[in-house]
């Protein structure tokens, strides 16, 4: 069973189809005593990065999902769910700590004219890790779909997986041990996306 973390925002419908459609047994969940029967989890995210941390800590989920973490099972972060894992940002003077798995904060697109903010759209990975499983038989500089303000700027760049330009060139997706984080939506990527989810799949 593949958790799906209910905390009262996110886009959970459209990513349980997609998982759905690729034949996975997956599950909303909002209890924390829950999560430890999963054999994979999934952090969606949609929104402020404040909401989402205060949601997950009223819901008492802060603890047992970096309890999850550190059992070397697959977690994959999505959006807000990727940003959620650094140590905090810059969104509206936030004052909610992340979850500290990796040392960063999230910081705002620097204002350029050719662009506007938020990307909102469909853009190119570049892969920095081959390695990274998501990333099998996904062709470099695939596009993949973006809806987002912010971003993390990690402080080991050893995890970045990909990266993407807009205005600034900024770490779409990390990689370490078990954890998977990416800034893009999968779910809305189309065959890219179902490919990326597939092979998370295939590391349960």
């Amino acid at each position: 069973m593949i958790a799906l973390i209910d905390y009262g925002s996110g886009n959970l419908n459209s990513v349980q189809k997609a998982f759905q459609h690729l034949g996975a047994d997956i599950c909303r969940i909002s209890e924390p005593e829950k999560m430890a029967q999963a054999q994979a989890v999934v952090l969606p995210g949609v929104g402020a990065f404040d909401d989402c941390m205060a949601a997950i800590r009223r819901q008492k989920l802060d603890a047992p999902l970096l309890q999850f973490i550190k059992s070397g099972k697959p977690f994959l972060g999505i959006c807000v769910g990727y940003q959620a894992l650094f140590e905090g940002s810059q969104e509206f003077h936030s004052v909610e700590p992340g979850l500290g798995v990796f040392k960063g904060n999230v910081r705002r697109f620097n204002d350029h004219p050719s662009i506007k903010i938020p990307q909102i759209g469909w853009n190119s990975i570049s892969i920095l890790n081959p390695a990274c499983p998501l990333y099998k038989g996904v062709t470099p500089g695939s596009y993949v779909y973006f809806v987002h303000s912010f971003y993390p700027v990690p402080e080991d760049a050893a995890i970045a997986a990909t990266q993407t330009e807009y205005g600034d060139t900024f770490t779409s997706s990390v990689w370490r041990d078990n954890i998977f984080a990416v800034q893009f939506h999968p779910e809305k990527s189309q065959q890219v996306g179902l490919r990326i989810l597939r092979n998370f799949l295939d590391l349960v």
